[in-house]
């Protein structure tokens, strides 16, 4: 079998870079389009979409920081006729939480009113002992306790909204994609 010549190995090489070129860029272009009321935003590729089902309209798996056992989600809420008050929500939020010891929930809370485009938003982000139930409206759901958890919770309070954005996870994870979200709920339009 024949070597290949300098001219064919330069051939091969520009192939092959822009065949990875053109992977890098099709990977940087993935990523599902979230609708929120007309308005939109891609997010990261690194977010894999799960089947969403009931009130959830979009569900995502943010992939878990090293040394972190689980991944985070973030689910995508639209109910038809509201969702209740803004007020409810961040209590019912809030008491998904235990403070850490010697705290009060309002010491590891806080809420931020801001606007994306032309829609006010307000952002709870919470950090303690998750109190996750696998059914959160069912009282008899049992409850497991996990601790060094965080939840970033909005109220998109777009005209066709409001739709309702719940991030939780374990507290490295939700910090290691926070930037990420934020750029994501920003980019709505």
């Amino acid at each position: 079998m024949r070597k290949p010549s300098g001219m064919m190995r330069l051939g091969f090489a520009v192939v092959f870079s822009a065949l990875a070129a053109t992977a890098i860029r099709a990977e940087e272009n993935k990523g599902t389009i979230v609708d929120l009321g007309g308005l939109k935003s891609k997010a990261p590729a690194a977010w894999k979409e799960e089947q969403a089902a009931g009130m959830r309209k979009k569900q995502f798996r943010l992939p878990k920081a090293e040394g972190d056992k689980e991944d985070a989600e973030l689910i995508v809420f639209f109910f038809q006729g509201g969702g209740g008050g803004l007020k409810a929500n961040l209590d019912r939020w809030k008491g998904m939480f235990s403070p850490p010891e010697g705290k009060k929930i309002d010491d590891v809370a806080k809420v931020t009113e801001m606007k994306v485009g032309d829609v006010p938003v307000t952002y709870l982000d919470v950090e303690g002992t998750y109190k996750f139930k696998k059914a959160p409206m069912d009282p008899n759901s049992p409850v497991t306790l996990k601790p060094h958890y965080r939840m970033i919770a909005v109220v998109f309070d777009c005209p066709k909204g409001p739709y309702y954005l719940r991030f939780v996870g374990p507290a490295n994870t939700v910090a290691y994609h926070k930037k990420a979200f934020d750029e994501w709920l920003k980019a709505f339009k």
